[in-house]
């Protein structure tokens, strides 16, 4: 028999600090008293957007004026399985009131006061903790040391994400290179991935690896790592990322870029067309620039993964 999926759209709402909301859920109703992302299910015909305006007015009193798409997944639960489509909910107007009795929430991802969540909510709080700016590594052309005090400055202003990625590097620099990139991104508690080996990742004290298109086409497992990102340039490829149950994806390159000349940009329509409803967060990557941030989250990206576009202040989470 063909499983039964229920489509549900979830509001993540968020504050410029980075709070987001959580409600309880009411009596009557599986699972009460846990707390959720507000939401409900998505009536046939009714595309997410709508539903999310009805469905806040409804338990909420409040009514939506910028929401933005951003993953979506399956969730199986006793009794049901559902498909939780995740939208960030910007701003929005309305005195916000428990309308079925529940009590909401504001909450920080790193001081939840509020139990028990749903177990749907873990892999929302798990995209809620990643940065919304992802560095990549360009010492090859700006030179080590330079590179090195580039990055001193956007740790000190709160960068906390980088991919390590010198392709022209032998190993031996590499490894240095790494370790030095690794050891400054700690001391501010930033997380760093290396595009290279998994051994070299663990040998310089790595959170993770990202895999390149052709590593992720080959790859049968997850790699044993807390962070897992991976390149994708195709629909088929996120596929084949979220099979692996990998953090995050970059897709791109949205525009043309200086290392890839002869591959084709994607557009903001295509890439928004590939990543709706991905099964992970997604980074739009390719000659990113920070002006192009906002561009990037209304067309479903999490985020910029930015080299050479890298600001002198990376900005906050959106």
């Amino acid at each position: 028999m063909t499983q039964h999926i229920t489509d549900v759209a979830v509001a993540i709402f968020l504050k410029p600090d980075g709070a987001f909301l959580l409600s309880s859920r009411p009596e009557g109703k599986p699972y009460p008293h846990y707390w959720e992302f507000p939401g409900g299910k998505i009536e046939p015909g009714e595309c997410v957007y709508a539903a999310l305006v009805r469905e806040l007015v409804e338990e909420l009193n409040v009514t939506i004026t910028r929401a933005t798409p951003w993953f979506t997944f399956i969730m199986h639960y006793t009794h049901a399985t559902v498909r939780l489509h995740c939208w960030r909910v910007h701003t929005w107007h309305g005195e916000m009131r428990g309308m079925e009795g529940q009590h909401f929430e504001w909450q920080r991802i790193d001081a939840l006061t509020v139990s028990p969540t749903l177990p749907g909510c873990i892999p929302i709080f798990n995209a809620l903790r990643l940065p919304t700016t992802y560095a990549i590594t360009n010492a090859a052309e700006m030179g080590i040391d330079t590179y090195l005090a580039h990055l001193d400055s956007q740790l000190a202003q709160g960068l906390k994400l980088i991919q390590v990625r010198e392709k022209s590097f032998p190993p031996d620099a590499l490894r240095e290179f790494a370790m030095q990139v690794t050891q400054r991104a700690h001391g501010h508690s930033a997380k760093v991935l290396l595009n290279a080996d998994a051994k070299m990742a663990a040998d310089v004290g790595g959170d993770g690896v990202h895999l390149t298109s052709a590593q992720l086409a080959v790859c049968e497992a997850r790699p044993d790592f807390p962070i897992v990102a991976a390149s994708t340039h195709s629909r088929g490829e996120i596929e084949r990322a979220g099979a692996l149950n990998v953090n995050f994806v970059v897709l791109g390159p949205v525009n043309q870029t200086f290392s890839h000349p002869g591959i084709p940009a994607l557009g903001w329509q295509r890439f928004s067309a590939l990543c709706g409803d991905a099964p992970m967060p997604v980074f739009a990557i390719g000659g990113m620039q920070e002006c192009e941030r906002m561009d990037a989250i209304e067309h479903g990206a999490h985020g910029l993964a930015m080299q050479r576009g890298m600001p002198a202040d990376p900005s906050p989470a959106v």
